[in-house]
């Protein structure tokens, strides 16, 4: 007798440990699935077999090969559609000239065969159904018989009101050649659904043999996990590689070395492993190659080949898949499922139900409480440097910002206002959305500004009393892909660290109370809130030394939405401005560096051309300022800086000036000239937000096209910061080109040192320790000085690398500096 083996299953609900492998190929109890099959047709004396694939073929044709292996001969046969499962079998129609049996290559059973082929033979069945009974039929096609075998009725995947039989469909049949003849080419066409309704209406010998032992459809991840639980528990007569030791059900392959310390119960273990002092493992299968680590514990679970458990991990009731590390202290909650090549970090918590696709990273002391399904990894905190970003739709999606906005809100307690606020992207609306939908859930109310500039919500923050704090959302300006989110408190400031702690604690924990039906929050849509904003903007100026001046500018408004509102400001105090990109397109927020370049280029010809006082163009979120002179003279960022920072001086002559450990050392000249000090700060925007809230402090620039003037509010506004410059050059009637000239010219160069993630720590006391006896300041970073010329090394916030930063008189001394310091720490890193 043939038999044919149905393997072309995509495995959809295995995924994701079927992403990139065919159903029967995932391990049970360490052999693919359809080894199983294979063998258990082997012991029935089955020989010849025609195994039909479809989803990735090669990696079933590799394992299998012909056959010979298991006393087979094997045919594979490909489809180029999926036909339903007769229509699949009829593609093998030319081979088949005998009876022959159909089996699937993704179940586990121990059914003796033999006896359903002797009852098929016995009552000159066309076609036999190998039948079974369970105690909850729902998810099959349930069978009732005639006391001779023959099919009353069958029914696929009823109710419970539909239920007349505890007797299903296995999936396994017996047939006669000529059956085949029933079923169309190359037509979808299904036993169940198709075939059997149609030899039953033709009276045809349709029987159903009812089967003794165990069997199991691995249909979803909850049934593979039982299915192993069922064969460690002795419900299923399945073979086991290696050889049974001790008096605890315990079966070990070739080549294992098990500590003596360690404990075992009802677990299979491959060959090649290593199992560690202290090591418990219960109802549990571990795969060729593992090595378990000093006091692991591994309870019902299923580990795939190659896996790393390092000390003191727990596994409950998990699936882990092939060449994964679980790094020390982590803990997989009950039915997480990891799939192959991920890293589960130290200490990382990967809580219950949660699915991590391949390839994925849970940082060290992350807890995961989403399926992790896009991107490259989950961090231990939510926040970074600059807010909460991710790819769109993917990391941060409509649950992800829900949950999110639930867990912020929840942070307040009930009966408080928050807002909300976006650019123009569809994205940001969607998730904006989102995040209101979880505020509300928590009973918060909501105040929805829609589209507006992130200045004006931070300013209307510290307007309105009622608002406690508020939510920004926008597409990246630097990544087409990624959706920043933008949080801030009632000051208009970015969070501080121990309230951002506070946010992420309750969302990766889950307990904030929803609230009752009636206490759901209310969104309402505040109207004025540009009127509050413009009045504040121009009670914070002299306005008529601005229209005394007259000033003629160009202005890039890259397509954000400071073009809403800035035209009136502008109009109001007589500006004549010729305006670019001065309109909403959600398509051109994303820049990158090139289009940047150009457009810049582009807004100096234009502003050289027209004669204009400058040209500036503003961020997409209204927050940076980049400016071109009256000569069309594109400024550095770094120079920008120095030159308001001179003009502020210079008009107060008394107070506080702030600014990053990055910038110039001409900034305390200029400074101690006007008799103002200087406050450095770290580079962080809150730091520097929070330094413009303090008092006396007239001016704070970040060196990269954020000005804060805190008479306005002590936050990065673009259009303050472009208007103030008016009045500061107003004051002395001078253009940036007369102003430029009184900073003193240095170098600047800056570099990026790539480094692990895990040696930041390490290199910092390296750093740290080389800067003994050397003048030396530790605001943020190391800052090593060479006399007047110094050295900063800081370790970026969100990414694998330091930044290298180094002012000199000249550049070949900055360059040198640069190259010397690069070195040295890329030796350091070699030597960890």
């Amino acid at each position: 007798m043939k038999a044919v083996v149905m393997a072309g299953g995509f495995g959809t609900r295995l995924r994701p440990l079927t992403e990139k492998l065919p159903k029967p190929m995932a391990y049970v109890a360490n052999r693919p699935m359809m080894e199983h099959v294979v063998r258990l047709l082997a012991r029935e004396g089955i020989k010849d077999l025609e195994v039909l694939l479809y989803f990735f073929p090669e990696k079933i044709m590799d394992y299998f090969g012909d056959g010979s292996q298991w006393g087979m001969r094997i045919n594979y046969i490909g489809a180029e559609a999926d036909y339903g499962t007769a229509g699949a079998v009829k593609m093998a129609e030319d081979r088949l000239d005998g009876t022959f049996l159909v089996i699937s290559a993704d179940i586990i059973t121990d059914f003796d065969l033999s006896k359903a082929f002797e009852f098929h033979r016995e009552n000159g069945a066309a076609a036999t159904m190998v039948l079974t009974r369970v105690t909850n039929p729902l998810q099959y096609g349930i069978v009732l018989t005639e006391p001779d075998g023959r099919i009353a009725r069958f029914l696929e995947k009823p109710s419970w009101g539909e239920v007349f039989s505890d007797t299903i469909n296995t999936g396994i049949y017996i047939l006669e050649p000529e059956v085949l003849s029933l079923i169309p080419t190359k037509k979808n066409f299904d036993f169940s659904k198709n075939l059997f309704p149609a030899m039953l209406s033709r009276g045809d010998r349709l029987l159903g043999y009812i089967a003794e032992g165990y069997w199991k459809d691995v249909g979803n991840l909850s049934e593979y996990l039982n299915v192993h639980l069922d064969i460690l528990a002795g419900k299923a007569a399945i073979e086991f590689d290696g050889k049974s030791v001790g008096t605890g059900n315990v079966w070990i392959g070739g080549n294992t070395h098990i500590d003596y310390t360690a404990e075992l119960k009802n677990v299979v273990m491959g060959k090649n492993c290593t199992v560690a002092a202290g090591v418990v493992a219960e109802n549990s299968v571990i795969g060729d190659g593992c090595v378990v680590e000093d006091g692991a514990v591994i309870q019902s679970s299923v580990v795939w080949p190659r896996t790393v458990i390092h000390k003191g991990a727990r596994l409950l009731e998990n699936i882990v898949g092939s060449d994964c590390e679980i790094r020390g202290g982590a803990f997989l909650a009950e039915r997480a499922v990891i799939s192959d090549h991920c890293r589960i970090g130290t200490g990382a918590v990967v809580k219950a139900n949660v699915k991590v696709w391949p390839h994925k990273v849970v940082e060290d002391g992350a807890v995961l409480s989403s399926s992790l399904i896009w991107g490259e990894k989950w961090a231990r905190s939510l926040f970074g440097a600059f807010g909460i970003y991710g790819l769109a739709n993917l990391e941060i999606s409509p649950e992800f910002a829900a949950k999110l906005g639930a867990a912020y809100a929840a942070t307040f307690g009930r009966k408080v206002v928050l807002s909300t606020s976006r650019d123009s992207h569809k994205a940001s609306r969607m998730i904006n959305r989102a995040i209101m939908t979880g505020m509300l859930s928590v009973g918060v109310d909501v105040h929805d500004y829609g589209v507006t500039p992130l200045p004006v919500v931070r300013f209307l923050a510290r307007s309105h009393r009622d608002e406690r704090g508020g939510v920004h959302t926008r597409k990246s300006p630097f990544n087409p892909k990624f959706i920043d989110l933008k949080f801030f408190d009632d000051t208009g400031l970015d969070l501080s660290m121990g309230n951002e702690k506070n946010i992420e604690s309750l969302f990766f924990r889950e307990d904030f109370v929803r609230a009752e039906i009636e206490e759901t929050g209310q969104i309402s849509f505040p109207v004025g809130g540009f009127d509050t904003y413009v009045d504040g903007f121009l009670k914070s100026l002299d306005a008529k030394a601005i229209r005394d001046r007259g000033f003629n500018v160009v202005i890039d408004y890259s397509y954000g939405s400071s073009a809403l509102i800035f035209p009136r400001i502008l109009g109001q105090l007589g500006v004549e401005t010729v305006a670019l990109s001065a309109m909403l397109n959600p398509d051109k927020i994303t820049r990158s560096q090139e289009e940047f370049d150009k457009g810049l280029h582009h807004l100096s010809a234009i502003a050289r051309s027209l004669s204009a006082d400058f040209g500036v163009m503003i961020d997409t979120g209204g927050e940076k300022i980049f400016l071109i002179d009256e000569k069309g003279d594109i400024l550095s960022d770094w120079v920008v800086l120095q030159i308001v920072t001179l003009l502020a001086c210079r008009q107060n002559r008394k107070g506080l000036v702030g600014v990053p450990v990055t910038a110039s050392r001409n900034i305390e000249k200029i400074a101690g000239k006007y008799g103002m000090d200087v406050v450095r700060t770290r580079t962080l925007p809150r730091s520097q937000m929070e330094t413009a809230a303090r008092e006396g402090v007239v001016f704070v620039g970040d060196g990269n096209g954020g000005c804060a003037f805190p008479r306005f509010q002590p936050a990065f506004d673009g259009m303050f910061g472009i208007v103030k410059l008016m009045e500061l050059l107003a004051g002395e009637d001078r253009t940036l080109s007369d102003v430029l000239r009184e900073v003193p010219p240095t170098a600047f160069v800056q570099k990026k040192i790539p480094c692990a993630w895990e040696n930041k720590g390490a290199l910092m006391r390296l750093l740290a320790t080389h800067a003994k006896g050397k003048p030396s300041q530790f605001i943020d970073g190391v800052k090593i000085f060479h006399g007047e010329d110094w050295v900063l090394i800081y370790p970026s916030q969100d990414e694998a690398y330091f930044h290298l930063c180094v002012e000199a008189e000249e550049r070949r001394t900055a360059e040198d500096l640069a190259n010397h310091y690069a070195e040295l720490f890329n030796s350091w890193s070699t030597k960890l």
